[in-house]
């Protein structure tokens, strides 16, 4: 569909009638005096006649030629486009960060699968949010690995692949043997900052308790509380044994509690996956549509035409005027040597 950005340009196309009829060109009659014999009076005089002032009239190609540029101009005044169809696109309204523990106790072979025999903690984490990641098409994500420290594996991205395969490549113990997990809720705060968008949900997985974050994990969840990110906590592994090892329960239910998440607690493959299925009910992805309609400018066709019309209408006369002239030049012997020649 073809369409005017400007139309109300168009009311420009009369403008030359009106200066044509308001202000019309200065006319004014002089006085002629007519010699016979002229040329020959002038060369008597040892003076070299030439052409006067003169009102050259207007070809009826100039006039048409100039009146066309005139409408092709205000034409691309007013801005032809081509409006293709209505284009939508859906964008998430809300980031994700996963914050997963990579701590030593994560190496414990006791996490149970449907169908067969208990495998390493982290490698059933993987597997069950492979298709957690994978279910989150549109939404954009970041991946947070701790341990004694936190470290940002890939920042907020839409590129869930790329997401999936570092999580992949991750091992227990890269970011050290302890657990921080007041750390990676600060690098989760710190990630969110460069996100304008409103829903922000962090899901922090761990199986042990705190013992090497600066911040403690209650008050790096009121900053988050604060900052409007929402913690959604999972607790792996064993909490019956003791030391560093035992899941601290308490602490992910009081961290999910200040920020308005929940807290849970999965044993398993199974028991996994049916928490992450709750955190996409509690939580629904929320989405925005932009419609528009792209349009791309036509304004280059009349104006291009315009100038071609015009120079060639400049070549048609300069190529008439020498014509003219050619013309005139050889009739001019003719009439000196006519009726009142004289002849030695």
């Amino acid at each position: 569909m073809i369409s005017l950005a400007a139309p109300w340009l168009l009311v420009l196309l009369p403008l030359p009638l009106l200066v044509w009829w308001l202000a019309p060109p200065h006319r004014k009659q002089e006085d002629a005096l007519r010699f016979p014999f002229f040329r020959r009076m002038a060369e008597a005089a040892g003076a070299e006649p030439r052409s006067g002032a003169v009102v050259l009239s207007r070809p009826m190609i100039a006039t048409l030629t100039a009146g066309l540029c005139w409408v092709l101009l205000v034409l691309a005044l007013a801005r032809p486009e081509r409006v293709g169809a209505p284009i939508t696109i859906e964008t998430a309204a809300r980031d994700i960060v996963l914050a997963i523990d990579i701590s030593g106790s994560m190496d414990a072979r006791d996490f149970a699968t449907p169908d067969g025999p208990a495998i390493q903690r982290l490698d059933g984490v993987r597997a069950v949010l492979r298709d957690f990641v994978a279910g989150r098409d549109g939404d954009r994500m970041a991946l947070i690995v701790f341990g004694t420290a936190a470290y940002l594996q890939t920042p907020l991205t839409d590129d869930l692949d790329t997401v999936t395969a570092l999580l992949d490549r991750t091992e227990v113990g890269m970011a050290g043997p302890h657990t921080a997990i007041g750390d990676a809720i600060g690098l989760s705060i710190r990630t969110f900052e460069s996100s304008d968008i409103d829903q922000r949900l962090l899901i922090l997985l761990s199986d042990g308790s705190d013992t090497a974050s600066r911040m403690s994990p209650i008050n790096a969840a009121e900053i988050a509380a604060g900052a409007g990110v929402e913690i959604f906590t999972i607790g792996v592994g064993d909490p019956e044994t003791t030391g560093e090892n035992r899941v601290d329960l308490a602490t992910l239910q009081d961290i999910a509690d200040r920020t308005g998440g929940t807290y849970f607690f999965a044993e398993d493959s199974a028991a996994l996956t049916a928490v992450y299925d709750r955190i996409d009910a509690l939580a629904p992805r929320e989405t925005e549509t932009l419609s528009f309609r792209p349009r791309q400018s036509l304004a280059w066709l009349p104006m291009a035409l315009a100038a071609l019309i015009g120079l060639g209408a400049i070549l048609a006369l300069m190529g008439r005027g020498r014509y003219r002239r050619r013309a005139t030049t050889r009739s001019s012997p003719a009439r000196d040597a006519g009726p009142g020649a004289e002849t030695s």
